[in-house]
């Protein structure tokens, strides 16, 4: 990404020097496009992270974009206020460095001028963003919960489900819930750790503990449930927190509000 905002920075600065060149009543220094474009890259190249955290944090999917939209436009609104107020903050700088003033004009019309370019760009860094994450999905695969059959009962309990479909490149396989070594939670995923691989599930981590068999899972900490089968040990640490050992090496944490809990689900067992 610093790349596409280096090459598009030099790209247009080069054409912004050459369209000036051709109005003569315009001077202005060869140095000036560069600083524009350059101070606008470097406010993209700070707000990229930002962007693409908001999208993760809320996905948009067809089936949400109505909901979505609203707070996409807040955003973008929020977006170039902060690019423009940067952008503008480091060319005053540039300006006084070379012993000049910079005007950036009448603000109503050149914030209108600015955002209407920002919601553009903010519209392809949302629409990238969320692209490569459904490429990352497909090649990494990820998982949903076996909705019930649209005629008749369903084979196992789809609130207790023993089995979870897993999508890897348009190929559809099921795995046993018990073959889940441990569950992490991530944004509005949790990654099921399957056999040294983890697939995506859209899912809150408290919202798939609820559908788990709680002799088989039990939540360690706020953002780990583990499969009791998996447990090897557990260390305690000094802090009243611990770390658990599972059988293919992994090392989770156990937070002190969770210990209790485990310790009785051990003992139960």
């Amino acid at each position: 990404m610093g790349l596409i905002l280096t090459a598009n920075a030099v790209g247009n600065s080069v054409t912004t020097w050459i369209e000036l060149q051709r109005y003569q009543d315009n001077p202005f220094q060869r140095w000036e496009p560069a600083v524009w474009e350059a101070s606008s890259a470097v406010m993209w190249a700070l707000l990229i992270p930002l962007i693409a955290l908001l999208v993760a944090r809320f996905p948009t999917h067809w089936h949400n974009l109505p909901r979505r939209l609203p707070l996409h436009l807040a955003a973008s609104v929020v977006v170039s206020l902060l690019h423009v107020a940067g952008m503008v903050g480091l060319r005053v700088l540039a300006y006084r460095w070379h012993g000049m003033h910079y005007d950036f004009g009448p603000w109503p019309s050149e914030l209108l001028y600015e955002y209407l370019k920002d919601a553009r760009t903010y519209a392809w860094i949302a629409f990238l963003v969320e692209a490569y994450r459904w490429l990352l999905r497909r090649l990494q695969g990820e998982a949903r919960l076996l909705s019930a059959p649209d005629a008749g009962e369903p084979v196992e309990p789809v609130d207790r489900p023993e089995r979870f479909l897993m999508r890897k490149l348009g190929r559809e396989f099921l795995i046993a819930a018990n073959d889940i070594e441990w569950i992490q939670a991530s944004g509005n995923y949790v990654n099921l750790r399957v056999r040294g691989h983890d697939y995506p599930l859209r899912s809150t981590i408290a919202g798939i503990e609820e559908r788990l068999d709680p002799a088989r899972f039990v939540r360690v900490h706020r953002s780990y449930i583990v499969n009791l089968a998996q447990l090897v040990s557990i260390e305690p640490l000094d802090t009243g927190d611990a770390r658990i050992h599972l059988r293919d090496g992994t090392t989770l944490p156990a937070s002190r509000r969770h210990r209790a809990a485990l310790r009785e689900r051990l003992a139960d067992a």
